[in-house]
């Protein structure tokens, strides 16, 4: 199929709507656009760039964790919840009582990145890994009640309070299971020669058209990227999420979708696409310099502290993982009494590492902000 003679799919006339129903993608993609190999090859560049922190960071789960906690922020943001990073670091009984559902999704969100990079390991990427990940993500959340975990069996719409004056009109639930498959299909389908981020780009694409189910497409089709690349091995760790470049042109990000659905115009979504991921790739691999940079100043800095040295290690790579905490938080992590805990903060306080963030005299908080900061856009 050629980018530039491409029908994207046909509008059906169902009862009082049309509903936009999208051609299969699983088959070979040719494209006469020079402009594209151009942003193709820097868009693998810069991933490779970041791919290799990846390989050459010391203890490098400590950090895709923040990675994780950042993108379920910020993708859950699209979808407007309110929860900030910090407070997505929190424990629920730190949230306000008028937050805790907004949490709540983001948390669920983090639960179902971690379970769908770990299932990686024993399954392929597939709808099933998909549907399992989507349960997790609606589990004990608004929209609990909207077939967690199944694609859908009725009609959804995009925009509008109702399918009569909806933005769009995904397809048919009748045709769902089998472009899903289709989808499937073309992210293994190793007799057609199409270069994996042309793969992974039409399929997001491809995911948010079909909407396949009744809430949390948004999210998932922005995880489908991670895990596309994580199981293509295009990066050893899940350390490129695109929701802030979408979050951040989120006009332009709806609108080349929608001129695929309209216009025919792949090629406009695909460019965008790939600028994504190079501009994802370079803000990543120089957030890992600084993580580097800082992780090098903070440890040379607790080698100061002599006895408490070696515990001072450990809160770090606590920290790192989790870098808002609480002293019973850290009496938990590393297994030490409460006066050895609290001991510990103010020495980590003293030495910078670590600032009190509640200004209250119970239930404290404290906040390895420099760290925080390099994750907070």
């Amino acid at each position: 199929m050629k980018f530039e003679t491409f029908q994207a799919g046909v509008w059906q006339q169902r009862y009082q709507y049309k509903s936009f129903e999208p051609v299969p993608v699983n088959h070979a993609w040719i494209w006469e656009d020079p402009a594209i190999n151009a942003l193709l090859e820097n868009a693998n560049r810069a991933l490779g760039e970041l791919n290799a922190f990846s390989l050459i960071v010391p203890d490098i789960d400590l950090f895709i964790e923040m990675h994780v906690v950042k993108e379920a922020q910020t993708s859950s943001r699209i979808e407007g919840t309110q929860t900030g990073i910090d407070e997505a670091l929190m424990a629920e009984e730190q949230i306000l009582p008028e937050k805790r559902d907004d949490w709540r999704e983001v948390r669920n969100y983090i639960d179902a990145v971690n379970s769908a990079i770990g299932e990686l390991k024993h399954l392929p990427l597939s709808n099933r890994l998909l549907k399992q990940t989507h349960a997790i993500l609606m589990q004990g959340v608004r929209g609990d009640h909207k077939q967690p975990g199944e694609f859908r069996i009725s009609q959804n719409w995009i925009g509008g309070s109702s399918l009569t004056d909806a933005v769009f009109i995904p397809p048919h639930p009748d045709g769902v299971a089998e472009l899903m498959g289709d989808m499937e299909k073309f992210w293994h389908n190793e007799e057609i020669v199409v270069p994996h981020l042309i793969r992974v780009a039409i399929s997001h694409y491809q995911f948010e058209t079909i909407h396949p189910f009744l809430d949390g497409n948004g999210r998932i089709g922005r995880l489908l990227i991670p895990l596309y690349l994580v199981s293509h091995g295009l990066l050893a760790k899940p350390s490129l999420y695109l929701s802030d470049f979408f979050e951040r042109n989120r006009a332009s990000y709806y609108d080349a979708l929608m001129r695929v659905r309209i216009s025919n115009d792949l090629a406009h979504w695909v460019k965008f696409f790939l600028s994504g991921v190079a501009e994802t790739a370079s803000k990543g691999r120089d957030a890992f310099r600084q993580i580097l940079s800082l992780r090098n100043e903070v440890e040379q800095a607790v080698l100061g502290l002599g006895k408490r040295a070696r515990l001072a290690h450990q809160a770090l790579n606590y920290l790192y993982q989790k870098p808002i905490i609480t002293a019973q938080d850290m009496e938990r992590a590393l297994g030490i009494s409460t006066p050895t805990a609290n001991t510990l903060i103010r020495e980590l306080m003293r030495i910078g590492i670590l600032i009190e963030i509640t200004g209250q005299q119970r239930g404290r908080a404290y906040a390895f902000d420099r760290y925080l900061s390099l994750f907070v856009s």
